[in-house]
């Protein structure tokens, strides 16, 4: 197998759970986002941007409509003899089940994966991030600053500090301190969950923490925090584009609003990067007549009869007449019945909701509606 300087692993097994009815089905990173696309493709095409030819996808919770969707990676350019995009799902061995325990874990029990291509060093990366991101840059400076590991940071609100790894550094960027998700969060200062490892290290830390047996075998919580009691030389790389953990209902709708402002919207902002997909087949959108647009996303196979206003529409949505639809994100094929009021909601795929039906409000915490309503609920308030 030919030599690689670096090989990625993607991590795409996780539940979501704090997306509800979402990721019932599904597992986090094939839910879709902004219109037409699926939150994946955006770790998959910085890969194909960064011209990084090997990636390992390891899948977990209910992986069929992921692995589906991916296939051999054609959309991405990974659909080659050598490298490629190889899907690495949990397997059985001789006397257990191996499954994924952990991030590191996950990584660990995909040693022989990696040591095939011999890799200088090893990109771990999440699918489950909004964000364009350049990874030949951030290997660049890891091995300029010799360092054994490398992780993406951005500031964050502090109000959200909490919901991250926060990292304190001194004037060279080094990593003084971490701590994964901490209650009163000493720092704004994020981990990405983007890592570039030392193979040779990450290897030994990785079977060395296996032998831990209080040890979690998380990224965040066991292995960074164990190389910086060792003191290895461990760098932040500042990261000064657009990124969104969407882990939660109000981050996912926040991401995908954010689509509708010329300042945050990551398409015009980051053009020198694109975000490749596997495209749907849907005929043309129809705009009627009657129908109001302002300030939205809307996709192939969409009919509009109604109003919509500061909202993104996935492909064969459709809007009944009278019906108005605002501050609010539709799945693919959900229908909105006539005269039924929408706001500040998720509407899930193929989902009908009814004549007359109201959901959400400016007022009230973002809803999401993962099922049909039945006609019954015409006339009632959902919010």
């Amino acid at each position: 197998m030919k030599k690689r300087q670096c090989v990625a692993m993607l991590l795409a097994g996780g539940k979501g759970s704090r997306l509800k009815e979402l990721t019932d089905t599904i597992a986090k990173p094939a839910v879709p986002f902004g219109g037409k696309y699926r939150i994946i493709d955006f770790t998959l095409s910085n890969c194909q941007t960064s011209g990084i030819q090997t990636v390992g996808l390891l899948t977990q919770y209910s992986p069929h409509t992921l692995q589906n969707y991916i296939g051999r990676g054609e959309a991405w350019g990974f659909d080659r003899k050598q490298g490629g995009l190889t899907i690495l799902p949990p397997y059985q061995c001789k006397n257990t089940d191996h499954w994924y325990e952990g991030t590191a874990h996950a990584v660990y029990q995909n040693l022989d994966y990696i040591e095939q291509y011999d890799p200088e060093h090893v990109l771990i990366i999440s699918g489950d991030h909004i964000y364009k991101m350049d990874y030949t840059e951030m290997l660049e400076s890891h091995i300029q600053s010799q360092a054994d590991a490398t992780v993406s940071v951005k500031p964050v609100p502090w109000n959200e500090a909490s919901r991250f790894g926060v990292i304190r550094t001194d004037d060279t960027n080094r990593i003084k301190d971490f701590e994964e998700k901490p209650e009163y969060p000493t720092s704004n200062l994020a981990s990405m969950g983007v890592y570039i490892f030392k193979w040779s290290v990450l290897k030994q830390l990785l079977i060395e923490e296996e032998k831990n047996e209080f040890s979690t075998k998380d990224f965040g919580k066991d292995i960074l925090p164990r190389m910086l009691q060792d003191q290895r030389p461990l760098f932040a790389y500042p990261f000064h584009g657009y990124w969104k953990d969407v882990g939660t209902l109000e981050s996912y709708w926040e991401a995908n609003m954010d689509l509708l402002n010329k300042e945050s919207n990551i398409f015009l902002s980051t053009k020198e990067i694109d975000v490749n997909t596997v495209e749907q087949s849907y005929p043309p959108q129809y705009i009627d007549h009657a129908a109001t647009v302002k300030q939205s996303l809307l996709s192939e196979g969409n009919e509009v009869y109604g109003e919509v206003d500061h909202s993104v529409l996935f492909g064969g949505v459709k809007i009944g007449l009278g019906a108005k639809v605002r501050n609010s994100v539709i799945l693919p094929n959900a229908v909105i019945g006539d005269h039924a009021v929408i706001d500040h909601a998720i509407i899930g795929e193929n989902v009908f909701i009814p004549t007359y039906c109201e959901v959400g409000s400016p007022k009230s915490d973002i809803v999401l509606i993962g099922k049909s309503l039945m006609e019954e609920s015409k006339m009632h308030s959902i919010r």
